[in-house]
Parts: structure tokens; C-alpha cells; sequence
């Protein structure tokens, strides 16, 4: 009974810490693509009439 609930629990916890590496991947990933498309913005801020 005990190693039946040691496995789930580390099941859980490898699972936690795969959702948390993909998690971390994607805002950075996000992030990067943000500061890339505003950088884009700025420069050509020259050209946009309002």
C-alpha cells in the first residue's frame, strides 16, 4: 500500500514539474515575441501618421 502511494506522488510531483518547465518556456517564449513586435512598433513610429 505505501509504494502504491510513493509512486503517485511522485507521479504527481514529475507532472507538476513538467507543467511548470512548459509553463515557464511559453511566457518567456511570449515575452521575447512582445518586446520583438514593440521594438518593430518603435521603429517604424517615424513612418505612422495619426
Amino acid at each position: 500500500m505505501d509504494e502504491k502511494v510513493y509512486k503517485t506522488i511522485g507521479f504527481s510531483g514529475a507532472a507538476n514539474l513538467v507543467l511548470g518547465i512548459s509553463v515557464l518556456v511559453t511566457g518567456i517564449a511570449s515575452g521575447i515575441l512582445l518586446i520583438i513586435t514593440g521594438a518593430k512598433l518603435l521603429a517604424s513610429k517615424k513612418k505612422i501618421l495619426l
